[in-house]
């Protein structure tokens, strides 16, 4: 393009000079048009030629003022970009306008709802957990939870924690599904195993005993404690559960208040806190812990990887379905990204400056000119028409005037 609107301008000087002579020769009227349009038009390519050249260098090498502006002010430039940029493009309401246009809950959405998306996540997410626990060396993870989770465990009085719990569940009620279980398997296991019972109670008859007797008793021991079993496990105002009841409460208070009871605890805790298996305990609990989450991680038709992927997935369907949770993260992911720019507005808007600073002035001039150089080409073209065009149209006015 530079070829171009150079060879343009030698052209219009070669006419001029041509229709020049043959005008000072004798030569036709319409010869001064041709030449006054080629003087103009020679003028306007030398002034934008001038100007585009000013821009990334001193035309001829000549140290006119106020040219090779982008070498020289590179840095102001980039300053200027790096505000205009912030102040523009990452300005509060436009990333919000922005954010808030683009859908995200849909768009996850859409995205999570196809299974293969849904398990892609999955193993990416078990894979890392697999990989980071593999790298956990042992002694550092028994150091950290013995000096951190076991001795703030150990430091902290048992007695009012447990008290507090054991009046929960004692007021809430929470042991009564363990007591329905117990029940229910104590039951079953007395009508699977009466030849057991009954020899259990006869073994422990005196010696001098009848056999008769003893399978007598035996036998009505045996109907006693299957009713009993069957009375704890059908009626929820049993007298054995409410006794239960009434020790939880009990024994929850005593923990509370009674310090005999928290001091009987307190050395119990130092005989746990001064065993010397402790440490092979936190050692084989960590073991068991790092296996078990490695084998349900590391398999792909774990119960564990197929729930979070099912969890995913509809997940992702709610978030197409369900407007109000749909409105939720669409408000969630604006405001977070609208935080993040806020925040960090002027570390991603000063990497234009940065930039353009580290830049070369030679360097800088000739990227700015690769980029935006061939419309600037277009310019000295059009400034030669234009000035053609302008000189033909005085040398006309000037005719028609005179």
């Amino acid at each position: 393009m530079r070829t171009i609107a150079t060879g343009l301008l030698a052209f219009v000087v070669v006419v001029y000079v041509v229709f020049w002579r043959w005008e000072s020769g004798g030569g036709p009227g319409w010869a001064g048009y041709v030449r006054a349009a080629a003087e103009a038009g020679a003028v306007g390519a030398l002034a934008d030629w001038f100007a585009v050249t000013a821009l990334f260098r001193r035309p001829l090498g000549l140290p006119i003022p106020h040219t090779a502006i982008i070498p020289n002010r590179k840095d102001d430039l980039g300053r200027s970009l790096e505000r205009f940029v912030s102040e523009n493009f990452l300005a509060d309401a436009v990333i919000r306008e922005k954010v808030a246009s683009m859908g995200a809950a849909v768009q996850i959405g859409t995205w999570l709802s196809d299974r293969g998306h849904a398990e892609r996540i999955t193993a990416e997410a078990s894979n890392r957990l697999v990989e980071a626990i593999s790298n956990i060396r042992d002694e550092v993870t028994l150091e950290v939870m013995e000096k951190t989770i076991l001795a703030r465990v150990m430091d902290r009085p048992w007695a009012p924690a447990a008290g507090t719990a054991l009046g929960r569940i004692a007021a809430g009620g929470l042991h009564h599904r363990l007591v329905d279980v117990i029940a229910v398997q104590a039951e079953t296991w007395l009508r699977n195993n009466p030849d057991t019972v009954m020899r259990i109670v006869a073994d422990q008859a005196p010696s001098w005993s009848p056999r008769f007797l003893d399978d007598v008793i035996a036998a009505r021991a045996y109907e006693e404690a299957l009713r009993f079993a069957a009375e704890v496990r059908t009626d929820p105002d049993h007298l054995l559960r409410r006794a239960l009841d009434d020790f939880l409460a009990r024994f929850g208070e005593q923990l509370r208040t009674d310090p005999d009871t928290a001091e009987r605890v307190e050395k119990f805790k130092e005989r746990i806190r001064n065993h010397p298996e402790i440490h092979q305990a936190v050692a084989a609990m960590w073991n068991a812990t790092r296996s078990i989450l490695t084998d349900v991680a590391g398999d792909p038709d774990s119960a564990l990887r197929t729930r979070i992927t099912d969890e995913l997935q509809a997940l992702g369907g709610r978030l197409v379905t369900d407007p109000h949770l749909r409105a939720g993260v669409d408000t969630a992911a604006t405001e977070a990204v609208a935080w993040l720019v806020r925040r960090y507005r002027s570390d991603i808007s000063t990497v234009i400056s940065d930039t353009v600073a580290n830049w070369e002035p030679t360097e800088t001039a000739v990227k700015v000119e690769l980029h935006v150089g061939r419309d600037l080409q277009y310019i000295r073209i059009n400034g030669t028409v234009v000035g053609a065009l302008a000189g033909l149209v005085i040398h006309l006015l000037t005719d028609l005037l005179l």
